[in-house]
């Protein structure tokens, strides 16, 4: 299709490669595993992700020297050179995409896309609120951009981090931890809708991919356009928990090497390991020393967040016209 479809394998041949569509979901959404399933198909094309860069590059919401959008900790801004350097390796029969967690959320985010490609399609997913808060700051610790590994106290602090206070300095910026900000789905999605228009936007929900991937599968590529086909489903980015804040804390200051010390630390284990033996050894050892599955959820602080985001629950299944009081048991609530 071309003009109000995804652009010809002809047309993209000639232009700047920029995505064809962004999966713009929320983090702990079924994003990771969406943008694992759709790199296999034949008829798309999604980087590598390499260093977490390639799957989540959050080029449209840099912000000078940092990434709002992003999940984990500050990096360095991306060229456009290098943002389109990550889809130098598709085919013109390829449609490309990427995978952005932030883009979500950003207030800015669907503009830039919108300029850069404005026939593109967006992919959003949500999540039940509570599970999803819950979910995210597990993730937000063990990426080390969290400090505060008790979560009534993390969404405690909101208040604090809009104004910039009790922000932990790994944090990307203090937007990256105010949780209850997360939960405005009806305003993310109409930022989108208003600049792509609703037919390009797809909404998915978590728990249809996990009730039946294959069908939510299908409907993805029905609407980006390409051949239906199975696709194996996949895990990816289980949640865990920190077993210790402060051997997370001992192993950030080694791999960062944010202080002299710390430096002449990873210095010393350097000089006493090979690589070869850290590759093997240490480094796939890490996670089991560092992460568990999650303990059980604290409930009486799941039903208060459920009773607090009930009216957004409300709200977005009359935008999407989908009864999600039921689905997410919230005509429960007493």
């Amino acid at each position: 299709m071309t003009g109000s479809g995804l652009r010809s394998p002809a047309a993209r041949a000639v232009v700047h490669r920029f995505p064809d569509f962004f999966i713009v979901g929320h983090a702990k959404c079924g994003t990771t595993a969406l943008y694992e399933m759709l790199r296999r198909h034949p008829r798309v094309f999604m980087p590598e992700n390499v260093r977490g860069v390639g799957k989540e590059p959050w080029y449209f919401t840099q912000e000078g020297d940092i990434t709002p959008g992003s999940e984990g900790a500050r990096r360095e801004p991306m060229s456009l050179e290098d943002y389109l350097a990550l889809f130098a390796g598709a085919q013109p029969e390829q449609i490309i995409g990427e995978a952005s967690t932030g883009y979500i959320w950003s207030e800015t985010a669907p503009a830039r896309i919108h300029a850069a490609r404005p026939d593109a399609r967006i992919i959003a997913a949500f999540r039940e609120p509570a599970s999803f808060l819950r979910s995210l700051h597990l993730e937000l610790l063990q990426k080390g951009t969290e400090s505060e590994p008790d979560l009534a106290r993390a969404i405690a602090l909101d208040e604090d981090r809009r104004h910039g206070r009790n922000v932990p300095a790994r944090a990307p910026n203090a937007a990256a931890l105010v949780y209850s900000d997360r939960i405005r789905y009806v305003e993310q999605l109409e930022r989108y809708e208003a600049l792509f228009g609703r037919e390009r936007v797809l909404v998915l929900i978590y728990d249809d991919l996990r009730a039946d991937n294959d069908a939510a599968l299908r409907r993805v590529m029905r609407f980006l356009e390409i051949d239906e086909m199975a696709l194996e489903a996949i895990e990816a980015n289980p949640t865990v928990e920190p077993r210790s804040m402060r051997l997370r804390h001992i192993v950030w200051g080694l791999k960062t090497g944010g202080s002299p010390a710390w430096r002449a630390l990873r210095s010393t284990g350097k000089a006493l390991t090979t690589r070869r033996m850290r590759e093997r050894l240490l480094y796939p050892a890490l996670p089991r020393v560092l992460f568990r599955r999650p303990s059980q959820p604290d409930e009486q602080l799941m039903l208060e967040l459920r009773r607090r985001f009930k009216p957004e629950v409300e709200r977005l299944g009359e935008y999407l016209q989908r009864d999600l009081v039921a689905l997410w048991g919230y005509d429960e609530l007493d």
